[in-house]
């Protein structure tokens, strides 16, 4: 997320914004997508080991998808490999990528200037929830070996939508795509989905800090499934608290 000055250096990014957002116009396009991801890009992409905890995902209605981020091919590990079609939150950077800019286009990928908090970016995805849909967002809102830097987004949306928020840690993606043969005898990459879970209500506005404790009780519940290198500011478990999660679909 940016600074407003950012916004006027994004035009892309900014007029996918700016169009209402409708489930059923996305839903041809993003098959096709996924369609050749799962029959052509595979092959070349990544090594896919596992996928585990495909039980915990919502099978209908809303729900955030929060992962860890430790390489640029995860969100397409989980768009291609996750039986519904969900909707990524992207830095806007990404519209600009030579060649793989087009994706973002076509999946209508919601687009987050970094730095302060993007309402728009919010709004939309709020948008995205009350049709029913999945949101995946990456808390760190870029990528880091291990958990740092966490942005309070992914609970600001939970609480305002009610939506499950579902933890899901990859590992194994770092150096891919490759072409090396060496990278491809390598393990794989290996998704697990947690158990989902709900933030209890609050009356009245909610306080910051009341933002920033769920956030971090997101987050240890993510870093619960991650290798002990991966976890960073979360490392330390015991300091986990769930005063405000409600466990459960």
């Amino acid at each position: 997320m940016t600074e407003n000055a950012a916004i006027q250096n994004q035009k892309p990014a900014r007029a996918a914004r700016q169009r209402p957002y409708n489930h059923a116009a996305h839903e041809p396009m993003r098959k096709f997508l996924r369609f050749l991801t799962t029959n052509i890009a595979w092959r070349w992409l990544a090594k896919i080991d596992r996928i585990e905890g495909l039980e915990n995902l919502p099978a209908t209605g809303a729900a955030i998808l929060m992962i860890n981020h430790i390489a640029f091919i995860d969100p397409i590990v989980i768009l291609g490999n996750i039986p519904r079609n969900i909707v990524p939150m992207a830095k806007a950077e990404v519209y600009r990528v030579p060649v793989w800019g087009i994706f973002p286009w076509l999946w209508d990928v919601i687009p987050v200037h970094r730095g302060a908090a993007d309402r728009e970016a919010l709004k939309r995805a709020l948008s995205v929830l009350e049709a029913g849909e999945i949101v995946l967002i990456a808390p760190e809102g870029t990528r880091h070996e291990a958990l740092r830097d966490v942005k309070e987004g992914v609970a600001y949306l939970a609480y305002k939508s009610g939506a499950p928020v579902t933890p899901v840690a990859i590992e194994g993606t770092p150096g891919f795509p490759s072409l090396s043969q060496t990278r491809w005898s390598q393990p794989g990459v290996v998704v697990k989905i947690g158990r989902p879970f709900h933030f209890q209500p609050i009356p009245g506005r909610l306080p910051r800090e009341a933002l920033k404790q769920m956030t971090d009780e997101a987050m240890y519940r993510l870093a619960a499934m991650l290798p002990e290198h991966r976890r960073g500011e979360y490392s330390d478990l015991s300091q986990a608290t769930s005063e405000y999660i409600v466990s459960g679909e």
